[in-house]
């Protein structure tokens, strides 16, 4: 962004305090919350968390280069332009807003239960080729990173590609108010923080973004879903594409994909059907879930007016984010770091792409917020490990004992990453170290599964 103090201050409606001079000459190009993040330049937000207060670190970030505070209560030791509101969350989201309105560029919101940060990067890699584009970094895709996120735009991008992801009831229109995207692409629909969902279910809230697009714009939507799906038209579109991961599915004249085989053991090949066209993909991704990525990054930059060989090129161009299954190969073992987060739905499509019928072994963690469903979800996972059969599953966290009644097969706890070797060593053992396999790592953030894929890696030294 490139806002003055004083415009700032017209659109939240509050006075300025502390430094009251030259507001008009006072310019923030970004805003952020963590004062070890703040830039030369930037609008810093002191929010009052459940542990930590933002309003303790402003003086750190006025010696980052922070040029004015938007806050909740006045700082009489700070010589900065003080913008006071009522709930600095909320005022950010306003902000975003009135920037998000000023741009030329068409806003996509990106949400889905699995996938869509990964959807995301490769959206972002295509439309890319085709103008200038802002993609919301990592995964800022709250009500307090979505806004920053837009906040950085320069405002005369072509494409906002912009990540939607949600945890309670209410979240949606939340994110839906201030991003008014003029496309919306729903991936999927899954259990997935069901605990705060509430009775509504997931695709009533997911499908909420639908309810916010700016006027003219369109609803994109996977059919592979019947709630989905039902939630979808229930919005009354005026414009609603669908797509699918299998041919048949969304209507003749609808996007989809076919799994035309892999080619190695980190690509898969895809045919990509658009309504005038079709397109070969080979990409990083595997098995179902590549092809439901595929054709909806394909679905919407066709939309968008991509040409297809850009398409092709972006996402053949594709390097996965951090722990989404970034695969290694070391020596006769290929490493399947999918770390990042978990729920049943990216939990099962991620075994299936990686399981082998020889030496698979998986190191799994709790899937969290969940509710009353996660004791049968966690038994349902156990039922699925059984039928992939892995020579051994390593289990971090608690509901150990419910993937225990599903897969009735040993399951090794995992405590610490420095005591993981020794596991491995009981477990594994010097033969199938040499041997080779395949070991996919997942579960929810608070297991910290990334910590064990270096002291895996470390134990395969010397083969």
């Amino acid at each position: 962004m490139q806002l003055s103090v004083a415009e700032i201050s017209t659109i939240l409606g509050v006075q300025v305090q502390g430094v009251t001079t030259d507001l008009e000459q006072i310019f923030v190009q970004q805003a952020d919350y963590d004062s070890r993040c703040v830039q030369p330049g930037s609008l810093f937000v002191a929010i009052k968390g459940e542990q930590v207060d933002g309003h303790d670190y402003v003086s750190q970030a006025m010696q980052a280069g922070a040029r004015a505070i938007l806050c909740e209560r006045f700082l009489p030791e700070l010589a900065l332009p003080q913008l006071i509101v009522d709930n600095s969350v909320q005022a950010l989201g306003k902000l975003a807003h009135a920037w998000r309105m000023s741009t030329q560029a068409k806003v996509i919101g990106v949400t889905g239960t699995a996938g869509k940060t990964t959807v995301k990067q490769a959206l972002y890699r295509v439309l890319s080729l085709h103008g200038s584009t802002l993609v919301s970094p990592r995964n800022l895709n709250t009500q307090i990173g979505l806004p920053c996120s837009i906040l950085a735009g320069s405002g005369q991008e072509a494409y906002w590609v912009l990540e939607c992801g949600i945890s309670h009831a209410g979240d949606m229109d939340a994110l839906g108010q201030i991003l008014t995207p003029d496309l919306a692409l729903i991936l999927n629909v899954g259990p997935g923080h069901t605990q705060g969902l509430g009775d509504l279910g997931v695709a009533h809230n997911k499908t909420r973004l639908l309810t916010h697009l700016a006027q003219g714009g369109q609803g994109v939507v996977s059919a592979d879903y019947q709630d989905l799906v039902w939630k979808a038209v229930g919005c009354h579109l005026e414009h609603l594409t669908f797509f699918s991961a299998k041919s048949g599915v969304a209507g003749s004249n609808a996007y989809f994909a076919e799994h035309l085989g892999s080619v190695d053991a980190t690509h898969d090949r895809y045919r990509l059907t658009l309504p005038d066209t079709s397109i070969d993909v080979t990409v990083p991704f595997k098995g179902d879930y590549g092809a439901e990525n595929s054709i909806a990054v394909a679905c919407v930059a066709h939309l968008l007016g991509v040409p297809n060989d850009l398409i092709k090129r972006g996402l053949e161009g594709l390097e996965l984010p951090p722990q989404r299954f970034n695969s290694t190969k070391i020596g006769n073992w290929l490493v399947i770091d999918d770390s990042y987060n978990a729920n049943p739905l990216s939990m099962e499509r991620m075994l299936r792409a990686a399981a082998t019928p020889t030496n698979f072994v998986v190191v799994l963690g709790e899937m969290r917020e969940l509710g009353k469903e996660s004791a049968a979800l966690h038994k349902a996972l156990g039922e699925l490990l059984a039928s992939l059969k892995p020579c051994a599953v390593f289990w971090k966290g608690e509901m150990a004992d419910c993937v225990s009644q599903g897969y009735k097969g040993p399951i090794t706890t995992l405590s610490t990453p420095a005591k993981f070797a020794t596991d491995l060593d009981n477990v594994l053992g010097t033969k199938m170290k040499s041997q080779g396999g395949t070991v996919l790592f997942k579960g929810s953030r608070a297991n910290a599964l990334e910590s064990f894929v270096p002291q895996f890696k470390a134990w395969l030294e010397g083969i």
